[in-house]
């Protein structure tokens, strides 16, 4: 039981300070860590609430290296993805976050809806040292979007 709290520490260590500074709380129909692998997987209706943002995902597994589940190497969200703010709502098919970089790669139909409008893409590569965000589309070719002005 002292393990399983242990990840989900490690869970809220993953997106930096700020995040581990607050509660989270995760819920699914079913969490499996396996050591062997150092995964700890949940499944089914995996909700992941945080103060500042909150995630729906089918599955998300998070990846940890040689320093037990405090050393998260990746946080993967996969099926229908969902990311919300209190500015806006991400979604697509697969979300990866990896600490070392701060980098968040969301995939597969992405869509990006705010009051400032909406951008459609393949792939949305957020830099969450640098608050740089990219978005792609090499399967169709153009990242669209529709703006509303002030």
């Amino acid at each position: 039981m002292m393990l399983r709290l242990f990840v989900f520490v490690a869970l809220a260590l993953m997106v930096g300070p700020a995040f581990a500074q607050q509660k989270v709380n995760i819920t699914a129909d079913l969490f499996t860590l396996d050591e062997s692998t150092n995964t700890a997987v949940f499944t089914g209706n995996v909700v992941v609430i945080h103060p500042t943002v909150t995630v729906w995902a089918p599955k998300v597994v998070a990846t940890y290296g040689a320093g037990g589940t405090t050393d998260i190497k990746t946080f993967e969200a996969t099926g229908d993805v969902k990311l919300q703010t209190v500015d806006q709502t991400a979604t697509g098919q697969r979300a990866v976050f990896t600490p070392a970089d701060q980098l968040l790669h969301l995939t597969g139909n992405v869509v990006v809806i705010n009051d400032g409008g909406t951008v459609n893409a393949d792939e949305l590569v957020v830099n969450l040292e640098t608050n740089v965000s990219t978005f792609t589309s090499a399967n169709k070719g153009r990242v669209t979007g529709i703006f509303t002005s002030q």
